[in-house]
């Protein structure tokens, strides 16, 4: 059985830490149950870098309508950290850990945040999706999320680009023009499906 072995850094103090606990890496933090709000003010008060994508929902009640920002990913913040930071969030009322699998919390490629970040940036008209892992990838060439790269499904003669997050098996979509896609010729890196993320 071969056992990983991981670079270190020196400190002057002798000790050695992992180079993956100094570097700063986006992390899903998982919370309680409508608690994303709170946690994200949380963070903010303490320094920590996060984002919460939140959408605006109608809610109709008899008597009057409702209009409410709730969150993209229910019961997940996003934070960027170095590993060795991470008690500045696991200590957050509210949090219940970092999304990883075996006890280790599982860093989020920059690429899939930053794909839901410009799509609200750019009001792209971005909406929860159910979870896609599995489709024909495209990168956009044209428009405002040119240079994304996601899934793209048809659903009622309209193109659908699909942002995927698969460490939290979570998905949001935005409406596109067919002719602003380009398909990519490798497969979907089925190596990065993961199953049972919470646990």
């Amino acid at each position: 059985m071969q056992t990983a072995t991981f670079p270190s850094v020196s400190r002057h103090d002798g000790a050695h830490v992992l180079a993956e606990h100094l570097e700063v890496r986006w992390y899903a933090a998982y919370t309680s149950a409508n608690h994303e709000k709170h946690v994200a003010l949380q963070l903010g008060q303490r320094s920590v870098e996060h984002f919460l994508p939140l959408y605006d929902s109608v809610r109709r009640w008899k008597d009057r309508r409702m209009k409410l920002q709730l969150p993209f990913f229910p019961g997940y913040v996003f934070v960027r950290l170095a590993l060795r930071d991470r008690l500045q969030v696991l200590q957050v009322p509210g949090v219940a850990k970092l999304v990883g699998f075996n006890g280790l919390p599982c860093a989020l490629p920059d690429s899939e945040i930053e794909a839901i970040q410009t799509c609200l940036m750019r009001k792209a008209g971005l909406e929860p999706h159910p979870y896609v892992q599995v489709g024909r990838r495209v990168r956009v060439k044209a428009g405002p999320l040119e240079g994304l790269e996601g899934i793209v499904v048809r659903k009622k003669n309209r193109v659908r680009f699909i942002i995927s997050l698969d460490l939290i098996q979570r998905s949001a979509a935005v409406e596109v023009d067919a002719a602003d896609l380009q398909a990519i010729s490798e497969p979907y890196p089925r190596s990065n499906i993961l199953s049972n993320p919470a646990g």
